[in-house]
């Protein structure tokens, strides 16, 4: 996955000014490793938790859950705090021993999450045992609302329809159809649009959602990370794009900054959309866990939490949070879904490595375009 992007310098200022501030309740050379998501966090939250602890921060990102599997993977990676998706990486570090289970006596802040989203992320962590729920979102359509209006009038804009039919898929490709490049957040939304189990691996079913996929593939313009699609909606490069509701939100967020007259919306299809979580979570060899959950707790406080809603536009499972939001975030049906929309959402579960190997083979003819 590439969801975020970094504000580098800005960032990296702010870090440097509060990681100079006088210690308080730790010792000075307390150090937390934190591995994140490039621009996916509210720089003063680093800042306060700096202030307030004592413990130092050093903050490094990556842009995929790759790069953090082969941190991982490769043992005393140094991480203290990470924060993957649950499905895949999460659910694979828990089943691999590569993460510590969580005590919530160290987490007084535990109970302020949202219990129905934490029994959903159940799926990919039984007894939420190893990750609180850092921020999440769905999987849907970003579209150019303004361009579609023009190409096609009657388009169901409600569903995947719009993408998935080709006779639809055909119109808005004159002005570019994009497909983010990742076979676990793709395939079970097709599946479930065709009306099977999202997370089905029998043959009869993958081939199903790969015939949908190939019969559209003449009018895709782009297989691609996530992060390239972002960019290029909130240039007006494309017109419908699978992709993940923070990115398109963000997208439309910068699009309304650049006032060139491109409107960007989002759409969780009425099918159903994936919901996916991304997790606060300690690996097994971290140096420093008492001072990781003390971060957990810190980040689960409603007034943290509500100013990385501010700042990166997802949501957070922190009902508490909700007031202390922007009315224009907290608001809006594409950044928190609706009662009524969480209940049409889905999650995926763990795969077993021969599943993985059958959905990679589909997602790479798909993109192949056979």
């Amino acid at each position: 996955m590439l969801r975020r992007r970094i504000a580098t310098a800005a960032f990296a200022a702010l870090l440097g000014l509060s990681a100079a501030m006088p210690a308080r309740a730790q010792q000075p050379e307390t150090v937390l490793n934190v591995y994140n998501w490039s621009d996916y966090i509210d720089p003063y939250a680093v800042a306060q938790f700096q202030q307030e602890t004592g413990i130092r921060i050093r903050y490094d990102v990556y842009d995929s859950l790759e790069t953090l599997e082969g941190k991982l993977s490769a043992g005393r990676s140094g991480y203290d705090i990470i924060v993957p998706t649950s499905e895949p990486t999460f659910s694979r570090l828990a089943r691999a021993g590569a993460l510590k289970p969580l005590d919530r006596a160290l987490i007084p802040n535990w109970g302020k999450q949202d219990a129905t989203l934490l029994r959903q992320v159940e799926s990919s962590d039984p007894g939420n045992r190893f990750g609180a729920i850092y921020l999440y979102g769905t999987v849907g359509l970003g579209i150019r609302a303004d361009r579609v209006r023009e190409l096609f009038p009657d388009a169901p804009t409600d569903s995947l329809d719009l993408l998935m039919k080709p006779e639809n898929a055909r119109r808005p490709a004159r002005c570019g159809i994009a497909v983010m490049d990742s076979a676990t957040d793709v395939l079970p939304s097709i599946l479930q649009w065709l009306g099977r189990d999202p997370n089905s691996t029998e043959p009869r079913d993958l081939r199903a959602a790969e015939d949908a996929l190939t019969a559209i593939r003449p009018h895709v313009r782009a297989i691609t990370a996530s992060g390239n699609i972002l960019d290029a909606l909130a240039n007006g490069e494309y017109c419908v794009a699978l992709t993940y509701s923070g990115d398109v939100i963000q997208a439309q967020a910068r699009a309304r900054e650049a006032k060139r007259g491109v409107e960007i919306g989002y759409v969780a299809p009425k099918e159903g959309a994936q919901l996916w979580f991304d997790m606060l979570a300690i690996p097994a060899d971290a140096p420093h866990p008492e001072a990781a959950h003390r971060f957990i707790d810190f980040l689960l406080q409603p007034a943290v939490m509500a100013g990385i809603t501010n700042h990166v536009r997802y949501p957070n499972a922190v009902p508490e949070a909700r007031p202390m939001v922007n009315p224009a975030v907290r608001d809006d049906p594409d950044v928190y879904p609706t009662p009524e929309m969480l209940k049409r959402t889905f999650t995926t579960a763990p795969l077993t490595p021969a599943a993985e190997r059958a959905r990679s083979r589909s997602w790479s003819r798909f993109k192949a375009g056979r």
